[in-house]
């Protein structure tokens, strides 16, 4: 019974074609299509011969017809029967699933009901007016989110031990930055972060909120390998609701929830891996509208592969599309919440380059397909490109599409933290000049935010792409 996942009354019927455990959709996705070819014959056969039996009795016909006939279901990559079959049995086991039905039962053998109105949440107005601020124009997010794990790695890079200390006086640098604030609205923490004190004792959040930068936080625990090879789904839904309470108390005002999909020639991503992921979204960003916090949806697709831009297109609009679904069947209050979604480019092994335009048209006219206009913005995530190619790829967006009905903005790390981490080489003295080159980076993309970014980029460093990212 997925009710418990928020508070109040809302009762959740979403989904249970898929999630009950019954005898009536063991058929499930076969069922399904049989039902719809028989109905299209018995329609034929009674038109063709002008039969004196009606409609609704050739109908009738239909829904007491057995269901026995083995139909494959439709995929996007063709694969031999029995792997898909082993592939179905094994998503459906990681899920503790049975009978995947991506469409409605049309046999009347079993129907979803429509989800319930449910409530809005207490805090709706103070969810809008957030999720306006993060995208305020020229503005948008640091994400140094990073786990414990992760911000390690990049400390090993310039020589300087994962400690606690190091990590603080890292994370100080950036936000204690002078005028960071006039192109940064807010932040993603880590949760070490957002209960952590600079070293006069002040706390992080203080030091944010005395610049009108908004504290966020990370909120899923992580991904888990599921269904094919390589596929994956997050975690960090149980106990969220009492988490993001707390998180809440603390002074966060928004959070964060990244699911992972890739491209590959075997078949990825699976229709499970793109359902699966866009139903934990939807549930845990109902969770946290439902405490205060507005949530960041994060449907990632990879730009791991040997595809070309189209592909990558074509398979981010089906996430998205997804995704807009589930979010829809929880009732998501549009206005406060916002998407950060990866931009459209060629896989990084396809030997072929977009030019910032191409990566505008893609990836603005897709999303135009894909996600309502209720939402107030979009703050894209770097994905590995260098920091000039993110800059230059968000101004591209903006000159292009000054009329698009959400903010086109940025929730970047590394592209905004690369460079400023190298001059830092965790020595004191250096955080003067990497402060001023925080404040140049950031600065080079608010003003792409507005599509006014001009002239050279502050820069230091090249690509910034690692394979299966995680963080």
């Amino acid at each position: 019974n997925p009710s418990h996942f928020w508070s109040g009354d809302t009762q959740i019927t979403m989904y249970q074609a898929i999630g009950e455990r019954s005898q009536k959709n063991n058929c499930g996705l076969m069922t399904s299509m049989v039902a719809n070819l028989a109905l299209g014959s018995a329609i034929c056969f009674v038109a063709f011969n002008t039969a004196s039996s009606s409609l609704s009795s050739g109908m009738m016909a239909v829904r007491t017809a057995p269901a026995t006939m083995p139909v494959a279901p439709m995929r996007a990559f063709h694969q031999p029967q029995m792997r898909m079959n082993s592939l179905r049995t094994n998503a459906e086991a990681s899920l503790g699933l049975t009978g995947y039905v991506p469409y409605p039962d049309t046999t009347g053998a079993s129907l979803t009901p429509l989800p319930a109105q449910g409530e809005k949440s207490k805090f709706s107005d103070e969810l809008k007016a957030t999720a306006a601020a993060i995208v305020a124009d020229g503005k948008g997010i640091l994400a140094c989110d990073e786990s414990t794990k992760t911000i390690g790695k990049r400390l090993e890079q310039i020589g300087v031990p994962n400690e606690e200390a190091m990590r603080r006086a890292w994370r100080e640098l950036l936000f204690r930055t002078p005028n960071m604030n006039e192109a940064i609205s807010s932040a993603i923490l880590y949760e070490e972060t957002l209960f952590q004190n600079a070293e006069d004792g002040t706390p992080f959040v203080d030091i944010m909120k005395s610049l009108n930068v908004i504290p966020g936080i990370k909120v899923d625990t992580g991904v888990r390998a599921t269904f094919m090879d390589g596929e994956t789904i997050t975690d960090g839904l149980d106990g969220l609701a009492e988490r993001a309470q707390k998180y809440y108390a603390q002074g966060a005002r928004f959070a964060k929830w990244r699911g992972v999909l890739r491209i590959d020639a075997n078949g990825a991503p699976s229709m499970e891996a793109i359902e699966a992921n866009a139903r934990s979204l939807a549930h845990y960003g109902k969770i946290c509208q439902m405490n205060g916090l507005v949530p960041i949806i994060e449907p990632e697709v990879l730009m791991d592969g040997a595809h070309d831009i189209s592909v990558q297109r074509w398979v981010t609009e089906k996430v998205q599309a997804a995704t807009m679904k589930a979010l829809s069947d929880v009732n998501i209050e549009w206005e406060g919440m916002l998407l950060k979604p990866n931009m459209i480019l060629p896989g990084t092994d396809s030997g072929t380059t977009a030019s910032p335009e191409e990566v505008a048209k893609n990836t603005v006219e897709g999303l135009m397909r894909t996600l309502p206009a209720a939402v107030p913005g979009i703050t894209f995530l770097s994905g590995g490109q260098s920091e000039e190619e993110a800059t230059r790829n968000l101004n591209a967006m903006n000159k292009l599409y000054p009329n698009a009905p959400w903010k086109l903005s940025f929730s970047f790390g590394r592209a905004l933290q690369a460079s400023v981490l190298k001059a830092w080489d965790g020595k004191p003295e250096n955080v003067e000049s990497a402060q001023k080159l925080f404040y140049a980076l950031s600065k080079a993309n608010g003003d792409a935010a507005l599509g006014k970014f001009e002239g050279a980029h502050p820069a230091t460093t090249g690509s910034l792409y690692e394979k299966n990212y995680v963080y």
